[in-house]
């Protein structure tokens, strides 16, 4: 009778250890597990853990809560203003709510992708080359809206959208480039012709001023030839201008007058 009761014994131990091992599930941290039973949702979404099914009857799918970091493939499309380019983008995004992502689409991640394709191909329609180039941050939270509006429904969270490259036609990547370089030298004149501008009223201001001090250009010829006279040339050719010729007249006393004769009396 003993020997009955400790083989019965070791019998329901075994069949325990087996129903255990059968039930036993783990759910990681960045998890969380939904339970099928009998093809419904049964209670609630089981947290990270230890946790236990009922074998045969329930099923428990665990859904990844970690941010999916997607690269999404290039577009081709054209712009407002007719130019043909090829446009790639990365989308961030998480599931917020486990059991929505299970039961309301087949996959959310491949859903997610192709609403991410479509709507990058909408914003290249709908936008210049100009903003694609240098306004992107308009355009991504553009992106972003586009996408997360839908899959608020999935129990997917859009967290983030970034436009990654705009590839250009080899055609209008030279056309751009002839254009900048237009545009540089088109600046480059402007500021040479405003420098001469300034240099040339500084040039009369000066010359008015030496006019009326004609000592001062003689001054401003020795400082030239002073300046010259430094590098250690053999050779010095130095202009001689009329007006200093015209100081020199002027500062040069006449020669002597001979006395008048004198007066004849009568």
């Amino acid at each position: 009778m003993l020997q009955e009761l400790l083989v019965a014994g070791a019998a329901t131990g075994s069949a325990c250890v087996v129903y255990i091992a059968a039930a036993a599930r783990v759910v990681k941290q960045y998890e969380r597990g939904v339970v099928f039973r009998l093809g419904r949702v049964a209670g609630e979404v089981r947290a990270p853990g230890f946790t236990m099914v009922v074998p045969f009857v329930d099923k428990l799918r665990k859904v990844n809560m970690q941010i999916v970091t997607m690269p999404i493939p290039a577009q081709e499309g054209i712009t407002r203003d007719n130019v043909t380019v090829r446009v790639d983008a990365v989308v961030y995004f998480k599931v917020v709510d486990a059991t929505d992502a299970i039961i309301k689409v087949e996959d959310y991640r491949f859903a997610v992708s192709q609403m991410a394709q479509t709507s990058l191909r909408s914003i290249i329609g709908k936008s210049d080359l100009d903003d694609l180039l240098s306004n992107r941050e308009k355009l991504n939270q553009g992106l972003e809206l586009m996408i997360d509006s839908p899959s608020i429904g999935w129990g997917v969270q859009i967290d983030r959208v970034e436009i990654k490259d705009v590839s250009l036609p080899e055609t209008m990547k030279r056309s751009m480039a002839r254009q900048a370089e237009a545009d540089r030298e088109r600046r480059a004149r402007i500021i040479n012709a405003d420098a001469e501008l300034q240099a040339s009223k500084k040039l009369a201001e000066a010359a008015a001023q030496m006019s009326e001090q004609p000592a001062a250009l003689q001054l401003r010829l020795l400082q030239t030839v002073v300046a010259v006279a430094a590098e250690k040339n053999s050779t010095l050719v130095l202009p001689f201008p009329v007006e200093l010729l015209r100081f020199l007249e002027r500062a040069q006393p006449g020669p002597p007058q001979p006395p008048p004769p004198p007066a004849v009396e009568q």
